[in-house]
């Protein structure tokens, strides 16, 4: 089939059954109900800590061919996912489902449980390092299902994604269950991408190494939600939240990126009173917080709030009275811990209200302006965020969809050249999000704007911007680069690339060796 941006999609996919084609952004109506975890009783004088994960297993009556789950709000520094599924090996488990929000280095030990039989599914939404790589070369027996944060919120509560075990890292919980993300050794912040799975899974177990007395606060998942607690000696280190895409740039052409991003957001208009805003991970998308912050102050401007992914830099224009609010699913360092425990303007939420686009209105839907980042990006405006030059996984959608379908101008900032090679491409490798969310590129040699925003260009030419048509951009970067050459991929597909309704816009296959 060819879907509605070009791309030859199977009718079938093994392992992942029929195929509904992406029909385009906002093309997709729900005809279903919410579904519904099993009802539990718990009389009074049951305790619910367990003794060990092992004992978890036996309680939660977890058998072959199970779906487990877990967040990702540790990122690089998550132990709770090595620990259980070690433990799963350790039973004899076999052909189990992971749903791991994200894939991070340190989750490099799945890679065996791949080969061993353990583990022989893979649903996410963002996979890096050593998982990501081995699955790009086949390691894996089943296509791996590459969803938007959104996506795995609507796939869970609409019976997609059922998941029968959720283990859920927690920082701080109590006796009884009550969650925290802000307690303890170990706090990350917001624990938003776990609210679905603690909400929709069958049975829930909170993983902690600090015991709080009970009533644990302040909560972020009830202790009604919650089946089972066990005492583990770490679940994580919260340094590991900090990574390389959640550093602002100092090179100098990022932040020149960065700064024309801020101007383009002045030009549309909505450095004003209200403003909602969104960055994503990355160097230079982050620093365009920076350069907003300075437009803001001159112009005497308050915003509404921020959204998505938290750093340092918002949690300080929310202190300094630039936003009312901010929306935060997921810390993205130590600050943004750090004020999501002491301010009550910094707001904790779920997956599903930051960006399930199929509830009654999700987060995403009141932005004003996203800054996104790409791998590449095409003549059509469609952005891969999935795959490098190489064909191998290296990152996936996340938010990256979710923001762009809701914001009321979307901005991707990216170098013409990466490693030496366009950017922009006639025909990106793996789609990722589609061209008609996509509004404005901005490169360090130039700005190109959607065709379908004719309104933008003229207000970005009128305030002096160096605006170009897309095809431009991509002349000069073949100019100095040269034109790349093709990538050959295997006839096996390797990933399923959902949109964040639940088409499918684009597949991955195998690399070769």
């Amino acid at each position: 089939m060819i879907n509605a941006i070009g791309r030859e999609i199977p009718e079938t996919i093994n392992d992942y059954g029929p195929v509904k084609p992406f029909a385009g952004a906002f093309k997709a109506v729900p005809d279903m109900c919410r579904q519904a975890p099993r009802v539990k009783v718990v009389r009074p004088g049951e305790a619910k800590v367990l003794s060990s994960l092992e004992e978890a297993f036996h309680r939660a009556g977890v058998r072959d061919g199970m779906t487990l789950s877990f967040h990702h709000h540790f990122r690089n520094g998550d132990g709770v996912v090595n620990m259980v599924l070690a433990t799963a090996a350790k039973l004899g488990l076999k052909n189990l489902k992971v749903a791991l929000s994200s894939v991070f280095p340190v989750h490099a030990p799945l890679i065996e449980h791949f080969k061993s039989g353990v583990v022989t599914a893979l649903d996410t939404n963002y996979m890096s390092g050593p998982v990501a790589q081995a699955v790009s070369r086949g390691v894996l027996a089943q296509p791996v299902i590459l969803r938007t944060h959104g996506g795995r919120a609507r796939a869970i509560e609409c019976g997609e994604l059922r998941i029968d075990v959720a283990f859920i890292a927690a920082p701080a919980a109590d006796d009884y269950g009550n969650i925290s993300g802000v307690l303890g050794p170990a706090a990350c912040g917001s624990l938003g991408y776990a609210f679905p799975d603690a909400e929709y899974a069958d049975c829930v177990v909170a993983v902690t190494d600090h015991l709080v007395e009970y009533p644990l606060a302040p909560v972020s998942i009830p202790q009604t939600r919650v089946d089972y607690v066990v005492k583990v000696d770490s679940v994580g280190d919260p340094k590991g939240i900090v990574s390389g895409t959640t550093r602002i740039t100092k090179d100098p052409v990022g932040l020149k990126m960065a700064e024309t991003a801020a101007r383009v957001i002045e030009a549309a208009g909505l450095i004003k009173d209200g403003f909602a805003f969104q960055t994503g991970a990355g160097g230079a998308t982050l620093a365009t917080a920076h350069f907003v912050r300075q437009k803001m102050l001159r112009a005497g401007v308050t915003g509404s709030f921020v959204l998505g992914g938290i750093t340092g830099y918002l949690v300080d224009m929310l202190e300094k009275g630039l936003f009312k609010k901010i929306i935060d699913v997921q810390g993205f360092d130590l600050e943004a811990v750090r004020s999501i425990a002491t301010n009550p303007n910094h707001l904790e939420v779920g997956a599903g209200f930051y960006a399930n686009p199929f509830n009654a209105g999700c987060a995403v839907n009141k932005l004003d302006a996203v800054i996104l980042g790409a791998t590449e990006i095409d003549t059509d405006f469609n952005v891969n965020v999935v795959t490098g030059s190489d064909g191998v996984i290296m990152g996936g959608s996340g938010g990256h969809s979710d923001a762009a379908a809701g914001a009321k101008v979307t901005i991707v900032v990216a170098n013409l050249l990466r490693g030496r090679l366009p950017i922009i491409v006639d025909k990106v490798l793996t789609a990722t999000t589609p061209g008609e969310t996509i509004d404005v590129l901005v490169t360090e040699r130039g700005v190109a704007v959607n065709p379908r925003r004719a309104d933008l260009r003229d207000k970005l030419v009128a305030a002096g911007l160096p605006v170009k048509e897309i095809g431009e951009l991509k002349a000069l970067a073949e100019k100095i680069a040269g034109v790349p050459a093709k990538i050959k991929t295997g006839g096996r597909i390797v990933a399923a690339v959902e949109y964040r309704d639940g088409t499918i816009i684009d597949v991955v296959r195998q690399v070769e060796g």
